[in-house]
């Protein structure tokens, strides 16, 4: 015997309505982990097949990949003797709210995404939402001063309603208390997370934002306060934006991005 249900239409309403929610809220939190950008250094040119440089970097990358996330996802490491050319240097970074088994997946995907997007290049830069890989010839210098040439910018496709300028100052002075935490963490001593992250109200909306400088970094406090500025050279105010490279990165929305 065959049996047929007809649910009320206000019953089947909630029930769209609670997986709209769901999905939005999924979608919100970045629990995905996109590709962003990325940037092959063709100018330290390409290895073949089969050689010890391409040994070395497997060996290298499948340490990143073999990692232990749960202190403050973050590594470098290197491999070979300069300026040997079959040198190598490694150096990967999870965003502060996708430490251990998240910045781990996350390290996969990059290495992958490396492989694939920079073959057989000695070296590159790619980003995905929750972290970084950078991966040079170890006699190239390390970002330990900011680069600013491997920056980039990206930005929420919705414009600012009401008062822009009022809504930039607001934006401006949170930064400015993250970029503060920062760069309190920053004079700790070693091994500290330059991560910062928070949530204010602006009248009927909150702004999330967060800022971060990779460890190494020496100018922490420059590198956030150039691309926060960056973020706003641009007179037609988002409701979100977020600036990326290899020393920093900050980001701000209208909507919950991060983890708790």
């Amino acid at each position: 015997m065959t049996y047929s249900y007809s649910l009320p239409k206000r019953f089947v309403s909630s029930i769209l309505a609670m997986q709209f929610f769901i999905i939005h809220s999924v979608s919100s939190l970045n629990l995905t982990n996109d590709y962003l950008n990325h940037k092959c250094f063709l100018d330290q040119g390409i290895y073949n097949s089969g050689s010890e440089y391409e040994d070395n970097l497997n060996i290298i990358l499948r340490s990143v990949r073999n990692g232990n996330y749960y202190n403050n996802g973050f590594v470098r490491t290197s491999l070979g003797r300069e300026p040997a050319p079959d040198a190598v240097t490694v150096m990967f970074q999870c965003r502060g709210d996708s430490y251990g088994s998240k910045c781990r997946s996350c390290a996969d995907t990059a290495v992958a995404g490396f492989r694939r997007r920079c073959l057989r290049n000695k070296g590159g830069i790619i980003w995905y939402d929750q972290c970084f890989l950078w991966v040079s010839a170890i006699g190239e210098e390390m970002p330990i001063n900011t680069d600013y040439k491997n920056i980039f910018s990206m930005y929420n496709s919705n414009n600012v309603r009401g008062d822009a300028k009022l809504f930039v100052k607001k934006v401006l002075d949170f930064f400015s208390e993250l970029t503060l935490k920062v760069d309190k963490n920053s004079e700790a001593g070693d091994l500290v997370i330059l991560y910062a992250e928070g949530k204010k109200k602006l009248g009927k909306n909150t702004l999330y934002a967060m800022v971060q400088c990779v460890e190494l970094t020496i100018d922490c406090k420059s590198c956030l306060i150039w691309s926060i500025a960056k973020l706003f050279k641009n007179d037609n105010i988002k409701q979100g934006g977020r600036v990326l490279g290899s020393n920093c990165e900050v980001r701000y929305e209208l909507y919950p991005f991060i983890r708790s």
